[in-house]
């Protein structure tokens, strides 16, 4: 299942467009080319929508707001959303400031999301009033870990089911759901927290995925994941003792250019949780 939710990435090079933070752009434009999709970017609001019209799916992604984007993001959402377009918003450091706090949001109720990608504390904040996140690192008081997993899965579930959207929350352990099924994964290393942007390249992954694998969202969205968390451990393994978090970074874009269906579906860890 895995190998063929990436194998349609490749087969169908879905082109997606991505308002995303400018931090990290560039690193989203190459794992998009690396998977085998194609990238395009747009955050200007006299041409995001016309943009999002030439594409499979949309990622929204607040991590650097400001005045021009957060209206290209509305518009960009509506026209996917009346294309029947796949999107996925990126709540990045959701809850730090009013506007961030305030535009992600408005963009929930506004727009139809296929899914929102976050760790634990982005999507808690997202989900209830009046909290405070610490940017983009998750409190750890959020985490999963294997003794809160089933009762961190049955709240995302329910989140999910309340949102209408596919929920893909990255940690130690991470958890996919849409509300009926949630699906846990081992793959990833935590070394790839000291690389920046892993979370943004995964959510324009995850846009990809779910284009090309539209009668398996579910599916698809976890393939994702496991193709980021698998591409961060065989980087690892092939740092020279010298290297650090620069070729670290270099070398999970390179991974997931060399994926593919075969290894993903051999090295992915997934379980479905139940109880």
């Amino acid at each position: 299942m895995l190998g063929e939710c990436l194998d349609r990435v490749r087969q169908t090079a879905p082109l997606v467009h991505n308002i995303t933070n400018y931090v990290t752009a560039n690193d989203v434009a190459n794992v998009l080319l690396a998977c085998g999709a194609s990238p395009i970017m747009a955050d200007d609001e006299g041409e995001a929508a016309e943009i999002t019209a030439l594409c499979a799916a949309l990622t929204l992604n607040i991590g650097t707001l400001n005045r021009r984007s957060v209206p290209a993001m509305y518009a960009a959402g509506r026209r996917a959303n009346a294309l029947g377009r796949p999107v996925v918003l990126d709540p990045v450091g959701v809850g730090a400031s009013a506007l961030r706090t305030g535009t992600a949001r408005g963009l929930l109720e506004e727009i139809r999301f296929s899914a929102v990608r976050g760790n634990m504390s982005e999507v808690l904040t997202l989900a209830r009033a009046g909290r405070a996140a610490r940017g983009v690192d998750a409190d750890s008081a959020d985490g999963v870990t294997e003794e809160n997993l089933l009762p961190r899965a049955r709240l995302l579930m329910d989140l999910a089911g309340e949102l209408g959207v596919i929920l893909a929350v990255t940690g130690a352990i991470d958890l996919v759901t849409d509300g009926a099924r949630c699906l846990a994964i081992r793959n990833g290393r935590r070394e790839m927290g000291f690389v920046t942007g892993t979370g943004c390249q995964l959510s324009a992954l995850l846009a990809a995925f779910l284009a090309a694998n539209p009668d398996r969202p579910l599916e698809g969205a976890a393939a994702a994941v496991c193709a980021m968390g698998l591409a961060g451990e065989l980087a690892f393994e092939r740092l020279a003792p010298w290297e650090g978090n620069m070729a670290y970074r270099d070398r999970i874009i390179d991974m997931i250019y060399h994926m593919t269906g075969e290894i993903l579906e051999k090295g992915g860890r997934i379980e479905v949780v139940t109880g």
